[in-house]
């Protein structure tokens, strides 16, 4: 399906969307926990459908309270001894994260379970499970180290040591699949170059609020698990509450919109969070933005901007809003971290070359470093790749383009932020057509 975005001027508040980070994570928490979840602000994405499928077909139940609401609860764990999943089969979806940290908990059962996904996910290297998983005991047969894979465990946390350059996702499956697992003695997982530091600290944060065993972190280069204590079930709460907060990484396209083009307000998003791509307030200010940060959100207002240099390697995900910010500034933006791209939903270092070259834009990839030539963008028509961000980043260009902008594949954005068209409608934007997620929600609440 084809979206064109027309040249526009935006005015308005709008709340950004929920975070996937957030949401994912807490469908695994609440798969491990042994207590009711209600989760407020649910995700929606297809990524979000993807952990919500995961996490039925392993025993949890899903009830929608209302549209901000749903109750989870689990069975993974009724006998921790002798852990079965409900059914044999799980569907990642295109979802990089529920592959990677579903995985490890998935290897905690006794039956063979078949772990698959769709679309690019096919093709990203899963090696990392082939090597890791024999030494905790399971078994694990991959297709040359791509999906499917077959899994059957269960897994016995052992003292292991792994490689966190490739993304911190490996060690946030294991971490919550050691936090399930029954221990007699203490281990360690010691991580070498780990990357992405900031989303090791939403998963302890996410374990922490639901109650499973949180490891000593030691400067994320061990984390050591103790023996777990019988549950002390008088001294905590019969039910889990856990609101889902804003998600920076979707957020971070709104706020380059509203630099770019606009007057506008983005509320929801905490100044707190430990999310990564908090670091866009960084890069917006680096650039000479028109931001301002107050207890009612985040505004921004168009103002002429000027070239930046920003090191993205510890949030990869901001390179495509990077790149539409870094098109609107005059000079030469200078991006580290390409390096972390290669294995995204595409190569995006080489996609955001030639998307963006569509577009008048010049962008030179030189080793690790990207450099962003800013100058008049033209109208074209583009593609997203069947990537979510390359979509969105073309689209929050588009807003300054001196023409429309037609995105081939603009349904790529379902996976992580389904309604960012419409979000970009409701502050003022032109857009033409629209995109439905509704269907596979309701089949995530009803089929049983």
């Amino acid at each position: 399906m084809n979206i064109t975005i027309h040249p526009s001027t935006l005015s308005g508040n709008i709340y950004a969307a929920a975070s996937k980070s957030s949401m994912q994570r807490a469908c695994a928490a609440a798969l491990l926990s042994t207590r009711k979840v209600i989760i407020k602000n649910p995700g929606h994405s297809n990524d979000d459908i993807a952990a919500m499928g995961i996490i039925k077909a392993l025993g949890a139940e899903i009830t929608e309270i209302d549209n901000e609401t749903i109750a989870i609860e689990s069975r993974f764990l009724k006998d921790p001894a002798h852990i079965v999943s409900k059914e044999n089969a799980v569907n990642c979806g295109e979802s990089g994260l529920s592959i990677r940290m579903f995985t490890p908990i998935v290897a905690l059962c006794n039956n063979e379970v078949l772990i698959n996904g769709e679309g690019s996910l096919v093709t990203r290297p899963m090696d990392f499970f082939d090597e890791i998983l024999p030494q905790l005991g399971v078994s694990i047969v991959s297709n040359n180290g791509k999906l499917p894979l077959k899994v059957n465990g269960p897994l016995r946390p052992r003292a292991i040591t792994i490689d966190g350059s490739l993304s911190s996702q490996f060690l946030t499956g294991l971490l919550m699949a050691f936090a399930a697992a029954p221990l007699t003695a203490p281990v360690t997982i010691q991580v070498n170059d780990l990357k992405s530091r900031p989303y090791i600290d939403l998963t302890l944060n996410v374990m922490k609020q639901f109650g499973l065993q949180v490891p000593e972190n030691n400067n994320y280069e061990t984390f050591t698990f103790s023996v777990a204590q019988p549950e002390t079930l008088n001294l905590k709460p019969e039910t889990i509450n856990y609101t889902v907060e804003g998600d920076w990484s979707g957020g971070a396209f709104l706020l380059v919109a509203g630099a770019i083009a606009g007057d506008i307000r983005v509320q929801g998003l905490q100044q707190t969070s430990t999310q990564a791509d908090k670091k866009i307030i960084e890069a917006l200010m680096a650039a000479n933005a028109g931001i301002a940060m107050d207890a009612k959100g985040i505004t921004l207002h168009a103002a002429p901007m000027t070239a930046f240099e920003f090191d993205a390697t510890d949030c990869p995900d901001l390179f495509p809003p990077l790149v539409a910010l870094a098109a609107n500034c005059k000079g030469v933006s200078v991006i580290k971290g390409v390096s972390r791209l290669a294995h995204k939903e595409s190569d995006r270092g080489i996609t955001l070359q030639e998307e963006f070259g569509k577009m008048g834009i010049r962008v030179d990839l030189d080793g690790d470093l990207m450099h962003v030539h800013g100058g008049p963008l033209k109208g074209a028509v583009v593609h997203s790749r069947h990537d979510h961000r390359i979509a969105m980043a073309c689209a929050t260009a588009a807003l300054k383009a001196d023409s429309p902008v037609t995105i081939e594949e603009a349904s790529a954005i379902n996976k992580s932020y389904p309604d960012f068209y419409d979000h970009l409608k409701t502050l003022g934007a032109t857009v033409t057509g629209g995109l439905d997620y509704r269907n596979a929600l309701n089949k995530i609440y009803s089929e049983e």
